[in-house]
């Protein structure tokens, strides 16, 4: 384990508690552990650090994004396929404990399975360090993709997966506004397949476009894990 602590930045004083958050339950129930014995309850944990510490970095990071914004922003960050692709380098698929059926299915790479332990992991660096080890663990790993995700032309992004797929270009309209001229809010619905596959807001039209294309596109992810 102590390469794999050398990953991550950080040393365990116990180091049965990273073990516990490296453990698929099939591993625990193949040994007739259950719950107790993998890393169900750890993933709990750090769902809820993960959110609240990205919750808290939008919030003081984007002085000027609306609180729906913030909440796709957050979204994005945190879904299945940005923790498992923060996770590549840190090694945490090749350490996972899987049943041997999980192993041979591939469960080693199994995105789902790997964003898990991301979450498993930072509870239990919360658990054996405290909070500041915990946040310093996403400062290193995860937060440095916020601004990217931030700035990312979630449009162009939309188009190139939806065509790719061999679907139409996607269209958008404008589905409402309200508030004084001063200061408008817009609401832009994206298309494609002939049914409303995103819906934002923004203070301008270009701005609610860009949060239907990115609501858009993180469902669209979703539906190809």
């Amino acid at each position: 384990m102590s390469e794999l602590e050398e990953k991550l930045g950080y040393r365990f004083r116990d180091p049965s508690l990273l073990e516990l958050a490296l453990t698929h339950s099939s591993w625990s129930n193949e040994r007739g552990l259950g719950h107790k014995g993998c890393n169900e309850r750890l993933e709990f944990l750090g769902d809820s650090i993960l959110g609240f510490v990205v919750a808290e970095t939008l919030y003081r990071t984007f002085g000027d994004k609306p609180e729906g914004e913030m909440t796709r922003l957050r979204a994005e960050l945190v879904c299945e396929a940005s923790l498992a692709e923060a996770s590549v380098p840190l090694g945490l698929g090749e350490n996972l404990r899987l049943s041997r059926g999980e192993a041979m299915g591939g469960g080693h790479k199994r995105p789902s399975m790997i964003a898990d332990a991301y979450e498993a992991v930072l509870a239990a660096i919360y658990i054996d360090g405290g909070e500041a080890a915990a946040r310093e663990f996403l400062s290193r790993t995860l937060l440095p993709r916020l601004r990217d995700t931030a700035n990312r032309d979630y449009k162009t992004l939309l188009q190139e997966a939806v065509q790719r797929e061999g679907s139409a270009a996607p269209t958008y309209r404008l589905a409402g506004e309200s508030g004084p001229d001063h200061q408008k809010t817009f609401t832009a619905q994206v298309i494609f397949d002939g049914s409303v596959a995103g819906e934002g807001t923004g203070r301008s039209k270009k701005e609610a476009e860009q949060a239907a294309a990115q609501a858009a596109y993180a469902r669209f992810r979703g539906k190809k894990k």
